[in-house]
């Protein structure tokens, strides 16, 4: 990691005393409820005492402002609505839906790619709770990407870090300077480096919650962490932003997530309204009276007092056209069925196009099918199969039946069997698999290319060599595995069905050091499904002898080799 370095306005000692009176007071008031210090992690969610991080790298989201509301002091289980039976939207315990299925796919991957590093989700919820409030409250799309832009201030040096744009603009829409982009406020040459794709869509975007979720846990985990370790705990959360009252603030939501939350729909998540670039407010807990910073007395002149930054108005929600009330913040269906339609596998000769088409589908919690939902399509296996442009994963959006096709597949020349994998990247729904298998080229028909007679005097040469052409289902077969075996002929009584024997005398081919051989393996026909033999050669022996040419798919050819004396 190598962004700009930038100092960030520091803030008076009260704001810091408010905080640590705020933690203080939380500590106090839940005791019942706070689960002890019994491991490194409660430890590190419980001490009042910091690790400074030990590097000079920039944080990850260059210092910027960052809410400092503190959980509120009752239990993070909400009771149910009195009237309705049902928890309460809104509240500051709650995560939306689509940011909380985020957080822990991210937890999940981790748990895979950096078991070491022991990432709890948790720990990425009090980031996002502090960083932009969950992605403003969960006003994210089905895939997980917020409905507008979330960037911080322009960070030109005054009073934050001054870092000269790094993106073109790309993701903050300034050419000058840098912003922190997206619910978890990477500053963009820090999502250069750290961004993933965590929704499988093939796109690095700090805009989308799954995405930036996954970027978050991987940075944390940077260098070796071990987040169960209390002072990579307190590294990692400072190197994303280096400010004691952020280390502060994060760890009491990680700990207050730690024991207990619950899922609100996407949209009706709380959104703080105290930021760390604002003059804070003396703040209520609970029956607490107001706290205030304990500062010493001082002989000089007081300052003039900021004035508190204006009071957040809340968004009036949409009326309804009849005027009869207000219109609910609708909630985005998530997909809860992911079934296969079609084909129920695919099949293929080397080289060639595969046969069947399978097909997901998506579907809500009402039955009802989905439409633009992105499925990710995956090869598995040890094949040379592969999606155009010889892609082994594919991302498909599906249509308005809620339906995404297994995009066409080209056949390598590798056989066996592998698995197309279908997976719908912002749930965690089953995954849906189908067999795939790749077969030898074959043919079913044999036929000669000339009527010229296969004659040969003894201990000379045949006349002319044999032409083949093969065919599968009437089209040319090209590249099909053929032998070609001097064959005994059979005897009175024999079994039909039982192999013949290679013949020891009588006609032959020669090998590369000219000595004779009776059988060939591994002959293959052209582009065209032509096969033209060796030359054949004569011993001593005379008469009728035969020889057989047989393909991969069972066509097969005998013919008469015919020795004689010249006349």
């Amino acid at each position: 990691m190598a962004p700009h370095m930038g100092r960030r306005l520091r803030k008076g000692a009260g704001t810091t005393a408010v905080a640590a009176l705020a933690v203080a007071a939380l500590s106090a008031s839940q005791a019942p409820g706070v689960v002890h210090a019994n491991s490194p992690i409660d430890q590190a969610a419980s001490d009042a005492t910091p690790t400074p991080s030990p590097t000079p790298d920039a944080p990850a989201s260059g210092n910027s402002p960052y809410y400092t509301d503190l959980p509120p002091l009752v239990s993070p289980t909400p009771p149910p609505n009195a009237s309705t039976g049902t928890l309460p939207v809104g509240d500051q315990q709650g995560i939306p839906a689509t940011v909380l299925d985020a957080y822990k796919r991210a937890q999940t991957a981790l748990a895979t790619d950096r078991p070491n590093c022991h990432l709890p989700w948790q720990l990425l919820g009090g980031i996002g709770k502090v960083e932009s409030g969950h992605a403003n409250g969960g006003r994210v799309d089905v895939n997980g990407t917020t409905l507008t832009p979330i960037l911080g201030p322009v960070l030109n040096g005054a009073g934050f870090a001054n870092i000269t744009d790094t993106d073109g603009g790309a993701y903050d829409g300034d050419k000058v300077h840098d912003r922190a982009v997206g619910p978890m406020q990477f500053i963009p040459s820090t999502w250069a480096s750290s961004g993933r794709d965590g929704n499988g869509d093939g796109v690095k975007d700090p805009n989308n919650v799954y995405d930036a979720s996954l970027a978050a846990g991987f940075y944390l985990c940077g260098g070796g962490r071990d987040l169960a370790v209390k002072a990579d705990l307190d590294k990692a959360i400072l190197s994303y932003n280096q400010s004691q009252e952020y280390l502060t603030t994060v760890t009491t939501w990680f700990d207050f997530y730690r024991r207990g939350t619950h899922e609100v729909p996407d949209g009706t998540g709380s959104l703080p309204v105290r930021r760390s670039d604002q003059t804070p407010s003396p703040r209520t807990i609970g029956k607490q009276p107001p706290l205030t910073p304990q500062t010493p007395p001082s002989t000089k002149p007081a300052p003039k007092p900021t004035p508190p930054a204006p009071p957040v108005k809340p968004p009036v929600p949409p009326t309804r056209p009849d005027g009869g009330g207000t219109t609910p913040t609708p909630v985005t269906p998530r997909p809860t069925t992911f079934e296969s339609t079609g084909a129920k596998e695919l099949t293929a000769f080397a080289g060639g196009a595969f046969a069947g088409q399978p097909i997901a589908r998506v579907k809500d919690a009402s039955g009802k099918v989905m439409a633009k939902v992105a499925v990710k399509f995956e090869i598995v296996g040890d094949t040379d199969t592969r999606f155009a442009g010889a892609a082994t994963s594919v991302t498909v959006t599906t249509a308005a039946d809620g339906t995404a096709a297994v995009p066409a597949l080209k056949s390598g020349e590798k056989t066996g069997t592998f698995t197309v994998r279908a997976t719908v990247s912002t749930t965690a729904l089953p995954a849906i698999q189908w067999k795939a298998t790749v077969v030898a080229r074959q043919a079913d028909a044999l036929l000669r290319a000339d009527a010229k007679e296969l004659t040969a005097v003894p201990s000379g040469e045949f006349a002319a060599q044999v032409s083949l052409k093969a065919t599968y289902k009437g089209a040319v077969a090209s590249g099909v595995t053929a032998s070609a075996t001097m064959v005994e002929s059979p005897s009175a009584g024999a079994d039909p069905k039982a192999a013949p024997k290679v013949n020891d005398k009588g006609p032959y081919f020669k090998d590369a050091k000219g000595n004779p051989v009776r059988e060939l393996k591994d002959l293959k026909t052209d582009a065209n499904g032509a096969l033209v033999l060796p030359k054949m050669y004569a011993d001593g022996q005379t008469g009728t002898f035969l020889l057989r040419v047989t393909t991969e798919g069972g066509a097969t050819l005998t013919l008469d080799l015919k020795v004689a004396a010249a006349s």
